[in-house]
């Protein structure tokens, strides 16, 4: 695949890698140089900020009750082993 760097040094990532990629308008990438190569990240910590609060906790009044279900303790709180009901 290639790409032409134009007058204003944009170039247009061919749609088979935005699409790959899940590149979209506005998504923040980080240039970095490797010797001769240039190389382009995905930020993940933008798409996860994009997701942030778009879940539903399926019944739960909170996440730490969410998490009390899952974990059976609260966020935070130390981890207590369950007993051992053999003994």
């Amino acid at each position: 695949m290639d790409a032409t760097v134009a007058e204003r040094g944009q170039i247009t990532l061919p749609k088979a890698v935005r699409d790959a990629l899940g590149l979209t308008k506005g998504t923040k990438l980080t240039v970095e140089l490797d010797g001769a190569r240039i190389i382009l990240r995905k930020d993940v910590a933008d798409a996860v900020s994009k997701l942030r609060g778009r879940f539903e906790l399926d019944g739960f009044a909170s996440t730490d009750e969410a998490m009390r279900t899952i974990r059976g303790h609260a966020p935070g709180a130390p981890y207590l082993p369950p007993e051992d009901e053999g003994a």
